[in-house]
């Protein structure tokens, strides 16, 4: 079958590899439909070391399932189920408390032996992982559905691990697919105000109408200046930072408010972070965020998509055939699209 792999930052490809097997009692192997390149798959797209085998890549999926194992119970072959970007069993101590991507049992697609652009994934504990779609759902609707194994749902963590509440000002920092997720995500929790910081207008055009009712476009001590500004020299109840790069932690410790709360979904690309005096201590401000425990969210979300309420799919400005993904990397590294939609 077909797969992407990553040989060294810049070169990924797309090669025959052998088609995934089960190797546990708890696995099912899919057939992918639906796969997309996420924000941070463009993290070893720059920096991968020379990997002679190649570094297997994607971890959000939909698919239709194919085979089972013989402990599988609540999967069976022909549904079409979302694949997080984490597997769990949805049943250990961790999981049971939500934090669905610390899984005693659980690990991550990105960079494992089965990963999702390809045209088949293996996916592990797939009761507890996959999260079958209603029979005769709209394939309009596939898109939207897709957002809910990552982009959006990491957009729904940082507004509520965050805290996001009624009448809250919200700062997002970061105009890419899950900063813009996280903005739809804190109009739905109540936020009266809603500080969208990028630059690239034609996605803040779309984080408008998701709901921001700001948007700054200055950088560094400029657009903290700004975000003060607009909120009358207090600033943010809550700060989103959807980028991962330590100006933009900057710029989140810069905008909170007294008391408020930062919480972080954009993957760090730094090993250490001011938590003292000048950043957090001294505002008495609260750091949260990490890698969405979007299991857990998924059950909730599913019916607001399917009857209307959100449409995430929208951060999708893009279709490539899985043969073309190196344009789709080069396309998002470039900022000429927003997300793209990859079918197998």
């Amino acid at each position: 079958m077909r797969a992407t792999l990553m040989f060294t930052a810049g070169d990924d490809r797309v090669v025959e590899v052998p088609e995934p097997t089960l190797q546990r009692p708890t696995d099912a192997i899919i057939r992918v439909t639906y796969a997309c390149v996420c924000g941070s798959d463009l993290h070893p797209y720059h920096s991968l070391e020379e990997t002679p085998g190649g570094r297997r890549m994607g971890h959000e999926a939909i698919g239709v399932v194919e085979q089972v194992g013989s402990s599988v119970e609540h999967v069976q072959v022909g549904d079409t189920v979302i694949v997080p970007f984490a597997w769990s069993d949805n049943t250990c101590t961790f999981c049971r408390d939500g934090v669905t991507t610390s899984c005693l049992h659980g690990g991550f697609f990105d960079g494992a032996p089965s990963a999702t652009q390809a045209e088949k994934l293996l996916v592990p504990q797939a009761d507890g992982t996959a999260v079958v779609i209603p029979e005769g759902t709209e394939e309009s609707l596939m898109p939207s559905l897709l957002t809910l194994s990552d982009v959006y749902l990491t957009g729904y963590h940082a507004a509520r691990t965050g805290g996001v509440a009624t009448g809250h000002t919200v700062v997002v920092i970061g105009d890419g697919a899950v900063g813009l997720s996280a903005v739809l995500a804190s109009r739905l929790m109540g936020a009266a105000t809603i500080i969208l910081m990028g630059r690239h207008e034609d996605r803040t055009a779309l984080g408008r109408e998701f709901g921001a009712t700001h948007i700054v476009a200055e950088r560094g001590a400029e657009g903290i200046a700004r975000v003060i500004e607009i909120t009358g020299g207090e600033g943010a109840h809550v700060v989103l930072e959807a980028v991962g790069h330590m100006p933009t932690y900057e710029q989140a410790y810069g905008v909170v408010r007294p008391g408020g709360t930062i919480s972080r979904v954009g993957v760090p690309q730094y090993e250490e972070a001011p938590v003292g005096f000048r950043s957090l201590f001294g505002k008495n401000a609260t750091l949260t965020g990490g890698p969405a425990t979007v299991r857990a969210y998924i059950e909730a979300a599913l019916p607001q998509v399917l009857d209307g309420t959100i449409d995430p799919g929208r951060v999708f400005d893009r279709e490539l055939p899985l043969d073309e993904i190196a344009e789709a990397y080069r396309l998002m590294d470039s900022r000429e699209t927003l997300k793209v939609l990859i079918r197998p």
